[in-house]
């Protein structure tokens, strides 16, 4: 994909993975790495796409009920009161946490469904990925250096 769609794969992978498609946006961007993109083009193409997906999810959880989370993105009630307990205690700085695998998408539905504020929400949640990927190619450096 990377190979063929360049950046805007990448783009395009980190949104998706953000979303609740399980998928890997640290293999897409370990592989950006390795094909030698620059490090600050590919922290930031997919910390946008994947804040945009995230946001996806927030947007799922700021327009969804209950009963169509569980019924059609297959989220277990008790997963999800268990978050929005948390998020509710935390507001938008949970966004800081959207990040974290399977978790994460919970995190931003709850999030939207609780209504935080979006502005700030989308702020907090970029921070987290780019802080997130940052990480991930500068291992990816580090270990091929």
């Amino acid at each position: 994909m990377l190979e063929s769609l360049g950046l805007f794969g990448l783009f395009l992978g980190c949104l998706l993975s953000a979303t609740i498609i399980p998928f890997s946006s640290e293999a897409l961007v370990s592989g950006a790495s390795l094909l030698g993109y620059n490090v600050w083009v590919i922290v930031i193409v997919a910390s946008i796409g994947n804040t945009a997906g995230g946001m996806i999810s927030f947007g799922m959880g700021w327009l969804c009920k209950w009963e169509w989370l569980e019924k059609y993105f297959r989220v277990k009630r008790e997963k999800l009161e268990k978050v929005h307990s948390r998020v509710e205690k935390y507001g938008c700085a949970a966004a800081l946490l959207t990040w974290l695998p399977i978790i994460g998408d919970i995190i931003a539905i709850a999030m939207g469904f609780i209504r935080t504020n979006p502005y700030i929400t989308v702020a907090l949640m970029f921070v987290g990925k780019f802080v997130r990927y940052l990480a991930v190619v500068g291992i990816m450096n580090l270990a091929f250096l």
